[in-house]
This record gives structure tokens, sequence and C-alpha cells, in this order.
């Protein structure tokens, strides 16, 4: 990967392909988030990929001073903007959604579309969110406190992902578990701060003009399906699909349909449509 000085942090970052440019954004347990994604036909061959370590993560630097999910929507941007990219599909996963959404509403001309895989926010106030509030945050966060950053990141990937999630996935994306344990105080220090921190509001949501893709893995914990139902009340432009036999792992265990299944939505939203109506309106 190369390395591009992003508001004084070195960010490391690929491009690869051509066609309408996809942003996709990692989620906040690993950078190499989007390996699976690269090698599936059905965006490689169609789009301009564009994957970056967020600050904190992989080859990149780390915020000293604390960072906002605000902090990570304008990272986004300054990077598409040195790679001259004006206007790109934007794909968050778990806690990044946050990130692709706060960027829609601080730069909504550079949001096409927005995809989000099992969303890490917003929380309605259910039981279920409650739960897990108690039996996964509250007993990661008590694990990393007193110093077992492994005890801390197994406790959140099985609340997460479910009881065994190391077989689910597999050999290919094996580095991803060592890679979340490396940056465990990323995660525990400012990730899961600057996600409990931020807010979105039914407000903001119906400023949120681009095209939504909602997507749900099959076999998700039951904090995601709640989380999606009360986007699609909020959101005004939002369509849902589920991904056949996934949880939280999503593309990580079902490449080829995750990758299928974003290349059809971008095919109905070609960024090249757009812009011909907002020449002709103006």
């Amino acid at each position: 990967m190369e390395c591009m000085k992003i508001d004084g942090l070195e960010l490391a970052h690929d491009v690869r392909g051509a066609g309408d440019p996809v942003v996709l954004v990692h989620w906040g347990v690993s950078a190499w988030w989007a390996e699976p994604l690269w090698h599936e036909p059905a965006l490689a061959e169609h789009f301009r990929l564009i994957t970056y370590h967020r600050a904190g993560f992989g080859g990149s630097d780390r915020a000293e001073d604390g960072i906002s999910i605000a902090d990570h929507a304008e990272h986004c941007r300054l990077l598409m903007n040195r790679l001259g990219v004006t206007r790109a599909h934007l794909v968050g996963h778990s806690s990044s959604t946050a990130v692709v959404l706060q960027l829609a509403l601080d730069a909504p001309d550079m949001a096409h579309t927005l995809t989000l895989l099992d969303a890490a926010r917003p929380m309605p106030r259910t039981e279920t969110q409650q739960a897990f509030t108690r039996e996964v945050v509250a007993p990661a966060v008590a694990h990393y406190r007193a110093g077992n950053s492994e005890a801390a990141v197994d406790t959140w990937c099985r609340g997460v992902f479910g009881d065994g999630y190391r077989a689910r996935l597999g050999p290919g994306v094996a580095g991803v578990l060592d890679d979340a344990l490396a940056h465990a105080d990323t995660f525990f220090t400012q990730e899961l701060p600057a996600l409990q921190q931020w807010r979105f509001t039914e407000e903001e949501a119906r400023r949120v003009d681009a095209p939504v893709l909602t997507v749900v893995g099959e076999r998700s914990a039951p904090t995601f399906p709640e989380r999606r139902e009360l986007l699609c009340r909020w959101l005004p432009n939002v369509e849902q699909l589920d991904l056949p036999g996934a949880t939280h792992l999503l593309h990580l265990e079902n490449p080829r349909g995750a990758a299928e299944a974003l290349a059809a939505y971008f095919a109905r939203h070609p960024i090249a449509m757009a812009t011909r109506r907002r020449s002709e309106r103006s």
C-alpha cells in the first residue's frame, strides 16, 4: 500500500481497477477488511476500488489526542480529494457505517450511494440492545482495562460474530484476528468511545439524500436487524438486503454474494447518470 499525508497523519491506501469509484471503509476490528472483495470479479473487473487504513489501524498513523467519527469522515473526504475522486459509492461495515453516514452529511455531493453492512448505530432503545451493552460491551471493556487484551477481543468477537467465529473466518483472512489484537488499544480507547459519542438522529437521517443499501447477515445477531429497522424508518431513500448464510462477518463468510450484491446496486445507480442530471439542471 502507498501512504499519503492527510490532516497531519500518514494514511495507508490502495487503489485498483477502473470504473465508478467505490470507497471501502473498514470496520473497527481490523484494517485488513477489504481483502476478500479485492478478488471478486463482480467488483474488481468493473469498478475503481479504493481502500485505506483509518487512523490508528494497520499501516496508518495513530491520532495521539483521540479521534472522532467526524475526524474519520474528514480523513476519507480529504483522501478522496487527493485521489481526484469527487463522487463515489461509499461502503461501510459495523462501526464504519457511522463514518460513511457522517461523510454523507458533511459532504453530500461526494456520497453517490451508501452501503451500510450491519450498521453499529443508531441503537434503538430495546432490551436486545441493552443486553448487548451488558453482556458484550461491558465485559470486553472490563477485560481490556484489566490488561487482558486477548480476552477483551475474544469477548467482543464472540458477542458480535457468535461462537465459533474463528473457524468461520477461514484461512484466507486469518490475519484479521492477529490484527485485531495488535490494534486493541485503538479499538478500546479510540474507536469504541468515538462510536459511543457519535450522534445520528432522525432529523439528520432525513438529510441523507443519497440512495442507501442496508445489508444484514442472514444469521447476524438480533441487534443488527433492529438497527436496520430504525434506519429504514428514518432514511428517505433506502433498500434492504439479507446476505445469505452470513453472520456479522458478512463478506468474510460470503465474499461472492456480497460482491455481486454491491455490484448490482452500484450498476442501478451509475455515477455518470447523476452527473448528467446535475449538468442539465445547471
